[in-house]
């Protein structure tokens, strides 16, 4: 199942990398708000960089931002959703 490139807002991956500069572990932060974990040091290191938010971002009202977080989780669930599938077909499949 390919997943579509998911694009953040500037105002999310300034509180992704405030997360983990306030103590948060890469993967304790990318678990909470539904990220790859190698994402979340990317954003981190181009933070350290002065070179997060790029060229050309636009204001974002806190619904976009929600929603972004919202279909992130979404696609996390999904993944979880599909491994919990297959060990359960895995399982039944044993106990026969």
């Amino acid at each position: 199942m390919k997943i579509p490139k998911q694009e953040y807002t500037a105002e999310f991956k300034e509180l992704a990398v405030k997360r983990v500069l306030a103590g948060l572990t890469p993967g304790a932060a990318s678990k909470e708000l539904g990220l790859n974990e190698q994402t979340l040091r990317n954003w981190v290191k181009a933070a350290d960089a002065g070179k997060l938010n790029g060229a050309g971002t636009k204001p974002v009202t806190p619904e976009q931002m929600e929603l972004s977080r919202l279909r992130a989780e979404n696609i996390r669930l999904k993944r979880e959703n599909e491994i919990l599938k297959k060990a359960t077909a895995y399982f039944a499949r044993d106990a026969l």
